[in-house]
């Protein structure tokens, strides 16, 4: 008997959806299949990189999770589809010398969601994509994390002999991910300095650099949230270019449009996301940015089972315009759909009003202490300003939330005092 329900990515919305659904519907009816082992809430990625935050300790295993929200789960990448027959492949899977661990697979699906995220929009810049790293995925995190080790180490060692010796970093793109990534690693500098790089001088030496192509940094919040960001990255002695158009991106260096350059030992790329190139593959119907064309209800055109939700997923909002490939449109698109199949399965009333993005606002994080952002007031569709500390409640309840989509209360309860508590008896960064 083929799967009830089959999703493939085990994103924040994938990964909600399916445990939600195992829950309601029980044993047998729901699979996830992912080509990872693991999950971590993709907004505390800049913290992976910036070892302020142990991926080893914090990752919640997909075989755990389905174990316990008794869905399935198929480790593996998806590599085809057949719409016609209701089947996907699940390609194989091999280790680091590239012996086959698992092989291929055929799944049989009733409903099938696509939910596979994004990746890097590199705009055809010239070495961006050979000489950047883009936080879209944990290994991409800890792979920034573990070069960045090696060169405070290295700049440590040719301090006396060399005065000016330290690490450049250069962040392309002004948005919510290149801010926060900028603002943690400069609270991190300090602490990795302290703990085993006492020549340096985390301010002076940790030299951090964002390139913003807009007049202003996070161009799609207000301007008082902007302003608030730009004063704050100053204060922690962050460099901040806007109205920058990066030409080229070398080895070492990142040039603008007008010549400049700027040295560049680590180089991230924040500046734009697009839909998986895989998808055009798949024989679905994609719009222009390669997301899969879905209607109201989430649906994928041309389909009578197969749907699509998140950043892969090109729904057009009851105002007419793209929602915004952000973690609450890919929250609110699982939980719509939750409805739907349960309402499928119980044999009630189809949904009859299609999906309808609501913008709860946006919060920037500036490390372990202060937060910015809005509030969208639910009568006045008006954004309230916030920071400090009840922003930095907020932040820190949006991750809470997801634990107990995934977890239930109780286990989000102890996870979150276990993380608590660990913070008092390990380093306040990861030095290993």
């Amino acid at each position: 008997m083929p799967n009830e329900i089959v999703i493939v990515g085990g994103g924040a919305g994938g990964l909600e959806l399916a445990c939600k659904l195992g829950r309601k519907l029980g044993q047998g009816h729901v699979t996830l299949v992912d080509h990872g082992l693991y999950h971590i809430w993709k907004p505390s990625l800049h913290e992976v990189a910036a070892g302020t935050r142990d991926i080893h300790q914090e990752g919640l295993s997909y075989q755990m999770l389905a174990h316990d929200n008794q869905f399935r789960f198929v480790y593996g990448a998806l590599t085809a589809l057949d719409a016609a027959g209701n089947t996907i492949a699940v390609g194989a899977v091999n280790d680091e010398s590239g012996a086959e661990l698992i092989p291929a697979r055929q799944i049989s699906f009733g409903k099938l969601v696509i939910a596979v995220g994004s990746v890097s929009n590199y705009f055809g810049i010239s070495g961006a994509e050979q000489h950047t790293i883009s936080l879209n995925a944990t290994e991409d995190a800890e792979y920034f994390r573990l070069q960045l080790l090696k060169l405070l180490a290295l700049a440590d060692l040719k301090k006396e002999a060399e005065p000016d010796s330290g690490v450049n970093i250069v962040i392309v793109g002004g948005g919510a991910t290149g801010v926060e990534l900028a603002a943690e690693l400069r609270e991190a500098s300090s602490v990795y300095t302290d703990y085993d790089f006492p020549r340096l001088n985390p301010n002076k030496d940790v030299r951090i650099t964002i390139l913003e192509g807009a007049p202003r940094l996070l161009a799609p919040l207000t301007e008082r949230v902007s302003k608030a960001a730009a004063k704050l990255l100053v204060e922690r002695d962050v460099q901040v270019v806007t109205d920058c158009r990066v030409a080229s991106i070398a080895e070492n260096f990142v040039t603008d449009a007008n010549g400049n350059n700027y040295a560049s030992d680590l180089c991230v790329w924040s500046a734009g996301i697009k839909a998986p190139d895989f998808l055009k593959a798949l024989g679905l119907p994609v719009i222009k940015s390669g997301q899969l064309e879905v209607d109201g209800f989430l649906k994928v055109a041309g389909t009578t089972n197969i749907y699509a939700l998140g950043d892969c997923a090109g729904c057009v909002g009851a105002d007419g315009k793209m929602v915004p490939p952000r973690a609450q449109a890919a929250h609110q698109q699982a939980s719509y759909l939750l409805e739907m199949f349960v309402r499928e399965h119980k044999g009630q009333a189809a949904l009859d009003a299609p999906y309808v993005y609501k913008d709860h606002g946006s919060l920037v994080s500036f490390g372990r202490s202060t937060t910015v952002g809005t509030l969208m007031g639910s009568l006045t569709k008006l954004g309230w300003f916030v920071d400090g500390f009840f922003a930095r409640m907020m932040y820190t309840s949006l991750h809470l939330m997801h634990l107990n989509a995934l977890l239930g209360p109780v286990r989000t309860g102890v996870t979150a005092t276990a993380s608590s508590l660990m913070k008092h008896a390990k380093p306040s960064v990861k030095l290993h």
